[in-house]
């Protein structure tokens, strides 16, 4: 703004040159007061991810951290191939699959453990140090007996080094389906040492603790040390009062206030009125500064998986220009809002110096301790001295009387990834009733893969051979089908009604499964399906239980010509929702299979099932309705009703379709696997003479009549022919 108007006001009075000059001065005035906040400490970057690049330095891990870390070794792709199908003169398929091996170099210094690994944003590796996807995962700690990695050590000889003293990780075969067929950008949650993070350490042992100080930075749970440790240090004093001094030789460092202040007697009256302090000994001066104390800090916070995040102080707002501190460390909201709180407090206190003659030449006064004052509040910090013939001349500034509180803090939202276990696959194979859409020939084989959390990656298909061999079908997708077992046995209904006597009583396999109930009008379009055991059910109402348990009532049975497989129902039986989310097989891979087998990522052994209901896409359906009239002659005159594959839907006005070549009907007399007389008929009635009927009954009392249909592919299950 600034510079638009002194560039028009320059242009009025001085003409282009003037309005140049306007410009210019606005264009200053506006960068003063659109600026962003001063900085203090190296700038935090977002989270990193591995590299491959020479020269960079490689961090040194204190506490815990989230890093991105070096790729150091790796091997070209592999690819892997398997081909699919093929058979009977159909044309077969190749599928590629690529892998990788590498190694990331972690922290220059041993580590602890490894604990998370993300890539490309999503969880690689878990907190329990279960690998998501395909592969191998080892970790090298850096200790001294390291040995090198066998993965290296097959790629580069014998010769490879062991990387001694560096924590680092190895990939070997590593899948890369999930990541675009390329190395994934990875970081790493690294833990260095448990506990918060030592000055000591972080000093690279050039320092000790001084006595009755603290050597640990507390609320302080991870730095890497990726510059000289005097810039880690110079950091951290930002924020933290540091006590550095030397003692017995060596240099002692330690976090200030944990030490006991040491009382100094009456300061020193020098001769001559230039000396400070005349006849006192002291002298006290308050700075005026023109620097706004800090405001904020910025940070890497563990409850956002190590995002930056950023505190407030909620004390008086300085004037001019706010200061923003940014820390390279991990730690909790609410030690980074304590943190810069009590910075604030101190850098304003620190304002205020005394100079203090002392005669005595005391071993404990050096710069970096703390004091207290004779008749003074407070205590002082000795940030100089100089000794002189009238004594030692202290520089002594304030310290804020700050004390450790408990301050509540946000650390803003945060939507963290799932973090489950990889669970087991499971199984349940089947065949399902033709839909009148497709191939009338072809079985609707159908495998439902399920697993009992979110974390499931998918499973790859298998069928069984005679022989108890695997031979792949391929993969089956990585959508989970609502399965789960009944939890007391069906009572047996009739297949023409609403059974509204018996309720299914089901437990998901994963309780954040859900069911429905449903209407009429969705019923009667295929609504609500479901395989209990081997028997197809649709149910209307749902009641939730709680924990995955639901009682499901409403039941239409027998649904899609499995009236047969009412009666006979048990507890412990396999429940699966029919809604499309099972992954269609391919009758063609199965030749010569009894059993399909899934294997997952997690799964040690595979997942079998034999297939359920096999067979009953093809087979025709049984007659309905069987009813007889007795003739004068004492004849027997049956009809009966036609049902037909795939024609499931009432239609009015509508014949129901013939998905046979051919109408043909097999009648039997004596039981429906010991059959005494046969006969067929290409309609659906037949009649048999009083006499037939008699020697047929005298003969074989215990004999039934009953009538199939005779289908493209083989007969249909039998239905009793009443006799009056």
């Amino acid at each position: 703004m600034a510079t638009l108007v002194l560039g028009t006001i320059g242009t009025v009075v001085g003409g282009p040159l003037g309005g140049a000059i306007g410009s210019l001065l606005g264009r200053s005035i506006d960068g003063e007061l659109s600026k962003g906040p001063d900085r203090e400490g190296p700038r935090l970057t977002e989270l990193t991810v591995s590299t491959s690049s020479y020269g960079r330095p490689i961090a040194q891990v204190h506490g815990t951290m989230r890093l991105g870390g070096t790729i150091m070794w790796s091997t070209d792709l592999v690819e892997h191939s398997e081909r699919e199908g093929g058979g009977k003169g159909k044309p077969g398929t190749v599928s590629h699959s690529y892998s990788a091996s590498f190694a990331v170099a972690l922290s220059s210094r041993p580590i602890a453990r490894l604990g998370r690994v993300w890539a490309d944003g999503n969880l690689l590796r878990g907190a329990a140090g279960d690998l998501k996807t395909g592969g191998t995962l080892r970790v090298h700690t850096g200790t001294p007996d390291q040995q090198p990695d066998p993965a290296i050590v097959a790629d580069k000889g014998t010769h490879s080094p062991a990387f001694r003293g560096l924590g680092y990780v190895v990939f070997e075969d590593l899948e890369l389906a999930d990541f675009g067929d390329r190395i994934p950008a990875l970081s790493f949650e690294i833990v260095g040492n448990d506990g918060n993070v030592s000055l000591v350490e972080l000093a690279g042992g050039l320092a000790d603790t001084p006595a009755g100080s603290s050597g640990t930075l507390p609320g302080f749970s991870g730095y890497a040390l990726e510059a000289p440790p005097i810039a880690a240090l110079d950091a951290i004093a930002r924020v933290v009062p540091l006590d550095c001094h030397s003692a017995g030789g060596r240099l002692a460092l330690g976090v200030s206030g944990s030490d006991q202040p040491v009382e100094l007697t009456e300061p020193a009256i020098a001769e001559g009125e230039d000396r400070f302090g005349g006849i006192t000994g002291r002298s006290r001066k308050r700075a005026r500064t023109d620097a706004a104390p800090p405001s904020a800090i910025r940070y890497y916070d563990p409850a956002r998986d190590y995002q930056p995040g950023q505190q407030r102080h909620t004390g008086p707002v300085p004037d001019g220009q706010p200061t923003m501190i940014e820390l390279p460390a991990a730690m909790s909201a609410a030690t980074a809002r304590s943190l810069i709180g009590a910075t604030a407090l101190r850098r304003r206190a620190s304002r205020e110096t005394v100079l203090w003659r002392d005669a005595a030449l005391d071993a404990q006064l050096q710069p970096g301790m703390s004091v207290r004052l004779p008749q003074e509040a407070g205590t002082w910090r000795i940030t100089g001295w100089e000794w002189r013939a009238e004594g030692v001349e202290l520089e002594l500034e304030r310290l804020a009387a700050t004390r450790a509180v408990d301050v509540a803090a946000d650390a803003g939202a945060n939507l963290p990834l799932p973090d489950l276990l990889l669970p087991p696959t499971r199984i349940r194979a089947f065949e399902l009733p033709w839909d009148g859409y497709g191939d009338a020939a072809a079985p609707a084989i159908r495998a439902a893969l399920s697993a009992p959390n979110e974390a499931w990656t998918g499973a790859a298909l298998y069928a069984v051979e005679p022989d108890g061999g695997l031979r792949p079908i391929g993969p089956a997708g990585r959508t989970r089908a609502i399965t789960g077992t009944i939890e007391a046995a069906l009572g047996e209904g009739s297949p023409f009604h609403f059974d509204r006597t018996n309720q299914i009583e089901v437990q998901l396999l994963d309780p954040a499964f859900t069911l429905a109930s449903s209407t009429p009008e969705r019923l009667a379009f295929g609504d609500n399906r479901a395989l209990v055991g081997e028997e197809i059910v649709q149910f209307s109402d749902a009641e939730d239980l709680g924990g995955g348990r639901y009682a499901l009532t409403g039941l239409l049975r027998g649904r899609g010509g499995t009236e047969h497989r009412i009666a006979g129902h048990a507890a412990g039986e396999s429940f699966v929702l029919l809604d499309g989310r099972s992954a269609a097989v391919d009758p063609a891979k199965l030749a010569g299979a009894g059993d399909l087998a899934a294997i997952g990522h997690a799964d040690n052994a595979p997942a079998t099932s034999p297939i359920a209901n096999k067979g009953i896409a093809t087979r025709p359906l049984c007659p309905v309705h069987p009813r007889v009239e007795i003739q004068a002659d004492g004849a027997l005159a049956w009809r009966w009703t036609r049902r037909a594959r795939g024609a499931w839907a009432w239609r009015d006005e509508v014949d129901v379709a013939l998905a046979e070549e051919a109408e043909r009907y097999d009648i039997g007399f004596g039981r429906p696997d010991a059959v005494v007389a046969r006969w067929q008929t290409d309609a659906p009635a037949f009649g048999l003479a009083a006499d037939t009927l008699a020697a047929l009954v005298t003969a074989h009392p215990d004999g039934c009549f009953f009538v199939r249909q005779r289908g493209d592919h083989g007969l249909s299950l039998p239905i009793l022919l009443p006799l009056g």
